[in-house]
């Protein structure tokens, strides 16, 4: 005899409701917790990933080359071929007196992470200390000075330092940078040091030769020197002396110390070319640059991309492309802005003001947001002064993602997708910012499926609380019109069998 569901339901009190609701929302809950969790550690839904690695292979069986489900293989990023993620040292790193520390004044709120500035204290110990300062009391001073949280103290000892011995360049240098509240203040000091800085340079010189020790020595008076006259150039570029700025870049991009490979001066060179237009200038400097055997940056893909949009873009109009098709030098340009943002998808939303700029950390990591920053924050300008260049960007940018459906693992023009960027941006990047992300992981299906049926389930155990009755009423009519199918099916199914073979079925 078919299973009577009118008799069960009437046997049910409005108790059993509650305590089914109450425990399915319950069961949803721990689910709903425990997904978010795997999530924001992860990066992917617990059931995602077990219905793709063990569910599926189970039911339909594993691809001959190994691939799952998304497309991967062991063909599409060979080992070791991703490079770590590596921070650099910012090559437009502000002045933290005169400009860092205005800024906090005025907000109230630390521009810079302890992270980036013990990058920093690391810097500044490998480049301006050496083994021969053991025993000068000055330059011990200066190698405890850069660990030093507090500016304060930091300040306080370099001028110890200098009281010591006035010709300890690194302590003008710790003034210049921290001490001075305006670029004017830190170009006169950074003036003043570079005859301290260049007087210790020609001593070192004469007796680099004569041990190990003093070629050490050498190599540090030579780093400050170097320094030094990077730092007058940024003082000369921000207080509007164009030219000097560039000639001093120009000299310096000629230096082949190892400190050149850290201080990545042609980026400043092509920004304060960009600032006078001298745009033939700023190709030159991107062709010796922009080469396959040299590391990219965003200043070198996205000036790129900008000479080429210079060409078309006051006279290019997304409505008219899309009918006569691309020419060749549109084709051009836009194939640019699709390199560029491969190499950086987080800078168009900072170029087209759609993410909101903040000062730039001291160092940067490539293809990140802090890079982005870093360029942005003194580039947006020139992509302003040329007529229509943000508009070929706003309209073409978007379309990289789409050559590029997983970035982490397959790339067009260069490597995967890191992804470590988040985590290291997090760390370089103050807490106020929202750290961009890239690719933008979305909320995963079982997330949202399970937040909605832990508060559908909830919502029914609240009703069934507070009216049992009409609740009770509203499930018996569902259960009731959700059993008319299998009640259609059993009475079909019994004009065609006979009966004694139905009561054979049933009792077993």
């Amino acid at each position: 005899m078919m299973w009577d569901s009118a008799l069960f339901l009437s046997t049910l009190t409005p108790k059993f409701y509650v305590a089914l609701t109450g425990t399915s929302s319950l069961i949803s809950g721990l689910i709903l917790i425990f997904e978010w969790w795997y999530f924001r550690k992860y990066g992917t839904s617990f059931i995602e990933q077990v219905s793709l690695n063990h569910i599926s292979p189970w039911i339909g069986g594993v691809e001959e080359n190994g691939s799952n489900s998304s497309g991967s293989s062991s063909s599409v990023s060979p080992p070791n071929s991703v490079p770590e993620c590596k921070v650099w040292r910012n090559p437009l790193n502000l002045f933290r007196g005169a400009e860092y520390q205005r800024f906090y004044w005025a907000t109230n709120k630390e521009p810079l992470t302890y992270y980036d500035m013990n990058l920093s204290a690391q810097d500044h110990q490998t480049f301006f200390t050496c083994e021969a300062d053991i025993g000068k009391a000055e330059y011990e001073i200066m190698q405890t000075a850069w660990r030093e949280r507090n500016p304060i103290v930091r300040i306080k000892a370099a001028r110890r330092a200098i009281e010591l011995n006035s010709e300890c360049a690194p302590a003008y240098i710790l003034l210049a940078e921290e001490e001075a509240t305006t670029i004017t203040e830190a170009e006169k000091i950074f003036k003043q040091s570079l005859k301290v800085a260049e007087m210790n340079y020609k001593k070192s010189q004469q007796i680099q030769h004569q041990g190990s020790v003093l070629e050490a020595q050498h190599r540090r008076d030579t780093n400050v020197l170097i320094y030094i006259k990077r730092r007058l150039a940024m003082c000369a570029r921000r207080l509007g002396k164009l030219k000097e700025a560039v000639k001093i870049f120009r000299d310096l991009t000629k230096e082949v110390p190892p400190i050149m490979n850290v201080l990545n001066i042609h980026e400043n060179l092509i920004e304060a070319l960009l600032e006078m237009q001298a745009y033939a200038d700023v190709q030159a400097v991107l062709a010796k640059y922009d080469d396959i055997s040299l590391p990219k940056s965003a200043t070198i893909c996205y000036t790129a991309a900008l000479l080429k949009a210079r060409l078309v873009a006051d006279k290019f109009s997304a409505d008219v492309a899309s009918k006569r098709g691309l020419t060749a030098a549109e084709m051009s340009a836009v194939e640019a802005i699709h390199r560029a943002v491969e190499f950086n998808p987080h800078v168009p939303k900072y170029l087209l003001e759609i993410k909101p700029l903040i000062l730039p950390p001291e160092h940067v990591l490539k293809r990140g947001d802090s890079e982005a920053i870093a360029y942005s924050f003194f580039h947006l300008q020139h992509w302003k002064n040329i007529e229509g260049a943000l508009n070929l960007l706003h309209c073409t940018w978007e379309g990289t993602f789409r050559m590029l459906p997983y970035p982490l693992e397959r790339g067009h023009l260069f490597y995967p997708y890191p992804t470590c960027t988040e985590c290291a941006d997090r760390e370089l990047l103050p807490a106020f910012h929202e750290v961009s992300v890239y690719p933008k992981k979305e909320l995963p299906f079982f997330i949202i499926f399970t937040a909605g049926l832990c508060s559908f389930t909830a919502l029914l155990a609240l009703l069934t609380h507070q009216y049992p009755e009409p609740m009770g009423m509203v499930a018996k009519s569902l259960l009731n019109w959700m059993s008319l199918p299998l009640y259609y099916i059993y009475e079909k199914v019994e004009n065609f069998l006979p009966s004694n073979l139905l009561q054979q079925l049933s009792r077993i």
